[in-house]
């Protein structure tokens, strides 16, 4: 008798659905956002660009933060953010050592050195440099699609295979309808110390190609895209960036051969702010 009226109990407290999966053969209907995110811009910041190469190892870090500084040093509020959450170069370039603190809306206070601040409670900034990681992968869909960027500068180096990638970055950023400000070309040449002779140290896919239908320039002119400037290949660009005094600050003040990282720099990053509308 026992038996039977604990088994009746079982019964009773048994639930047929634990789950709640429908019955009918019909699936779940839940809503959906149509289209693509509506892109926001960022709060207080008046322009937008990011710095991209399609391939890793071409100074692209180097160019942004060199960018970033001069605009800094010429009295424009400045600001520039690492993306690459996986390898950050940005406080090596910048010497940046110690943690940022909160505010009140526990936004990290920007590291500052140079007067241009690093992450990311930045405040009211005429730009914001973003350095992208390399690629073309979620860390630069998701930022297309969700900020309003108002241009990107490519940075490649002459090399055919270099240029290929950057040419897949461009059309990247053109589908994302992102304006392509234009390219840069990194370790163009080596200028001699002692004579000022240049010497175009990396090919420039001229073995199969004529050497005024392929390369930057050339590709440049096809994509309908502006080029921006040459940065010579110095060791001293990478002594620089070890010690965390870039280029533009450590040759201020000189001229000629001493000072062409520096005028090279300056010049692209004086095309940049014509292209996006900030007085230079």
């Amino acid at each position: 008798m026992s038996g039977k009226r604990l088994f009746s109990t079982c019964r009773v407290l048994r639930h047929e659905n634990p789950l709640g999966l429908p019955r009918s053969g019909t699936p779940p209907s839940f809503p959906r956002r149509r289209g693509l995110p509506e892109k926001r811009k960022i709060r207080d910041v008046k322009k937008v660009v990011a710095v991209s190469s399609a391939k890793g190892g071409v100074g692209k870090s180097t160019i942004a933060v060199n960018l970033a500084l001069a605009f800094a040093r010429r009295g424009i509020r400045t600001g520039i953010l690492d993306t690459d959450i996986f390898g950050p170069s940005i406080p090596t370039l910048l010497n940046l050592s110690g943690e940022p603190r909160l505010d009140e809306n526990n936004l990290l206070l920007p590291l500052t050195n140079y007067n241009l601040k690093s992450i990311v409670s930045w405040g009211p900034l005429d730009i914001l440099f973003l350095d992208l990681p390399p690629g073309t992968g979620d860390v630069q869909l998701t930022i297309n699609q969700e900020i309003v960027v108002d241009g990107a500068v490519i940075v490649t180096t002459p090399q055919d295979i270099a240029l290929r990638d950057a040419v897949r970055g461009i059309g990247m950023f053109q589908k994302m309808h992102v304006p392509v400000l234009g390219m840069v070309r990194n370790m163009a040449f080596f200028q001699c110390p002692g004579c000022g002779q240049r010497t175009e140290i990396f090919s420039n896919g001229y073995g199969s190609h004529k050497a005024g239908d392929w390369g930057v320039q050339a590709e440049c002119r096809r994509l309908g895209v502006q080029f921006l400037g040459d940065v010579p290949l110095d060791a001293r660009v990478c002594e620089d960036a070890d010690r965390g005094v870039p280029s533009v600050v450590a040759e201020e003040g000189k001229v000629g051969v001493e000072g062409i990282r520096r005028e090279a720099f300056l010049g692209i990053a004086e095309r940049v702010a014509r292209e996006v509308g900030v007085k230079w």
